[in-house]
């Protein structure tokens, strides 16, 4: 098949969604499809990949993410090029302006579409001083998602939600982790070292955006009740965002170790002892699945990926929304008790060693085999009775 992908991230951005956006690409690609990939253009440039090839459209940066940009509307190239090189199936995987005149522009073309529900810009509102427009925000997704034949999510939770939203058809396609790359075998005698930690002295890890829609203050208290019983634990950080020089300049015993990709995120997942994510506003959160697959006990609010893959007590702390308490208090147990990380972190890796790429890609080709097939008999029907 040739296979359309438009995202407005993509690597080298290191988040989330470009990350996962590339493994299902390179994925479709290895199997012997064309990938039609649109993207924004960018300063620094990814290699060329075999199988895929790219069409970089104009964006703009996102604001307070200088690192991150957004497409521009494009449906004129877009029209322009699947007229010449025409896709038999698209993923729209981003809900921006180049994503919403992607949509639009299939849909007009007759060219089947899945949508990708990825990030909860909804959530997003209130962090950045703008809650009064959720309710437009949530109306432009719900418009969004409801032009395509379908919207691929990664838990059953975030399909009741579009449900509850007006899109009903969510389509579960669920996340992979590399357990070759993150694994435990990663784990740096020499990187403990340069953050000044023996073998005794537990590191907790944080790995993601820094921005304000991630709780960071719950973070830092949580880390600060664990110091008090380990006085010399260490807060590593790795990532950037808008709220990096602020919490740098208020706490300058945390280590910033800035992005990391590859072996060197592997190492730093490895050579720490425990994952805390305070995150309320992921759809996913694909960080708890590497920090599981490296041997870290998370403790991780009941959303997305934690809903699904963590169990209290056995591979970390599964907590209610909104009880800060208990996740201070789980943070500061397995911090202070090193046969209790050591104990929950082979189980965690344990737990996700059957989430395989292979098998997210199968499903993922097979999903949209299916809405190109579909979408062939439907107009072959409307020929037949014309």
């Amino acid at each position: 098949m040739r296979i359309g992908i438009v995202s407005e991230t993509y690597p080298p951005e290191i988040n989330g969604v470009a990350l996962t956006v590339h493994s299902l690409a390179a994925g479709l690609a290895s199997h012997g499809h064309t990938v039609d990939l649109i993207r924004p253009r960018q300063k620094q440039p990814f290699k060329d990949e075999p199988g895929i090839v790219t069409l970089e459209v104009r964006g703009a940066s996102l604001p307070r993410y200088p690192g991150l940009r957004f497409g521009l509307p494009a449906g004129g190239a877009l029209r322009k090029r699947w007229s010449r090189l025409r896709p038999d199936v698209i993923y729209v995987a981003t809900e921006g302006p180049l994503g919403w005149s992607a949509v639009r522009t299939a849909r007009r073309m007759g060219i089947p579409t899945a949508t990708g529900f990825h990030t909860r810009f909804d959530a997003y509102a209130d962090h950045y001083g703008v809650g009064f427009l959720t309710p437009v925000v949530r109306n432009y997704l719900r418009n969004f998602h409801q032009r395509a034949a379908a919207t691929l999510v990664p838990t059953e939770a975030l399909a009741a939600e579009l449900t509850a939203l007006g899109v009903d058809t969510a389509k579960l396609l669920r996340r992979a982790v590399d357990t070759r790359l993150f694994h435990p075998r990663h784990r740096s005698v020499a990187m403990r070292e340069s953050w000044g930690v023996d073998g005794n002295t537990p590191v907790i890890l944080y790995v993601g955006r820094i921005a304000p829609e991630k709780n960071l203050d719950l973070a830092v208290r949580a880390f600060r009740a664990a110091q008090q019983q380990v006085p010399n634990a260490k807060y590593v950080w790795v990532g950037d965002g808008p709220a990096r020089a602020a919490l740098q300049e208020a706490n300058p015993d945390f280590i910033f170790a800035g992005m990391q990709r590859g072996d060197a995120l592997a190492q730093h997942y490895a050579s720490a002892d425990l994952f805390p994510f305070p995150s309320l506003s992921e759809t996913f959160g694909n960080v708890i699945l590497e920090a599981l697959s490296s041997g870290l006990p998370v403790v991780a609010y009941e959303e997305g990926a934690a809903r699904e893959h963590l169990h209290t007590g056995q591979n970390g702390y599964r907590i209610d929304a909104g009880n800060e308490k208990a996740f201070i208090d789980s943070t500061v147990l397995l911090a202070s008790n090193a046969s209790l990380i050591r104990h929950m972190g082979r189980a965690a890796h344990a737990s996700i060693a059957n989430l395989s790429p292979d098998a997210v890609i199968n499903e993922f080709e097979n999903l949209l085999r299916k809405l190109a097939e579909e979408n062939t008999h439907e107009h072959h029907a409307a020929a037949a009775h014309a």
